[in-house]
């Protein structure tokens, strides 16, 4: 039997970005996994972002998402209630799920993200059916692909014209497994401007928090 996701604890390597220090990417799966897959998910992101990536679970299941009517499951209801949930520590959460997807325009989807926010989210549901492999398919590499381009538009990431590029958007499973696993150079720079950004940010929180009440006052009023 496989593990249980919850009782994982990979051991990860200590990263160099200054904005993993502080922070880190959650990887939330829905149910059990096998491990290899969600090793290699997350070493795949900790290699894209530079955050930490751990596993543990935060949602019990997704029930709450079901419609129904269709006979899929709200992907946007997920993300939502993923957001809720998520540690302090969680700078973004991805979940892995093996239910099928859907928003209301569109017949079913592979993921979705909250772009420039907080959760994202993958199901195996279309991209692996049923085993890791198919004809000759890596679809543990589909997944990772998969799990980063979603993670990618949390950091504000949109759609990339270039078909090779991650962040390139796929009607099909085919179009996962044509394009790379890597930004495109375009997508890198917006990617690195985006974690700039977010170092200013915490740059500048670290600094209000350490200088004195009199002296930020005194500051406020020489601006005016």
């Amino acid at each position: 039997m496989t593990p249980s996701a919850k009782d994982c604890r990979p051991k990860h390597r200590e990263s160099n970005s200054p904005s993993a220090k502080n922070n880190l990417i959650l990887i939330s799966p829905d149910g059990q996994f096998d491990l290899v897959l969600l090793e290699q998910i997350r070493e795949g992101i900790e290699g894209a972002f530079g955050f930490p990536t751990v596993i543990r679970s935060l949602l019990d299941d997704v029930e709450f998402a079901y419609d129904p009517k269709r006979r899929q499951y709200h992907s946007t209801a997920i993300l939502e209630q993923l957001a809720a949930v998520a540690p302090p520590e969680a700078y973004k959460v991805l979940a892995i799920t093996r239910v099928d997807l859907f928003i209301p325009i569109l017949t079913y989807v592979f993921g979705e993200a909250q772009l420039g926010g907080k959760a994202c989210i993958i199901s195996t549901h279309r991209l692996m059916g049923a085993g890791p492999v198919v004809t000759g398919v890596d679809l543990y590499a589909r997944m990772a692909k998969e799990a980063k381009h979603e993670l990618g538009h949390t950091f504000n990431l949109q759609h990339c014209r270039d078909p090779a590029c991650l962040m390139h958007y796929c009607r099909s499973e085919v179009d996962v497994d044509r394009k790379m696993d890597q930004l495109c150079r375009y997508c890198r720079v917006l990617l690195m401007n985006a974690l700039k950004k977010l170092e200013a940010e915490k740059d500048g929180v670290r600094k209000r928090i350490k200088t004195p009440a009199g002296l930020a006052e005194s500051d406020k009023y020489s601006k005016n």
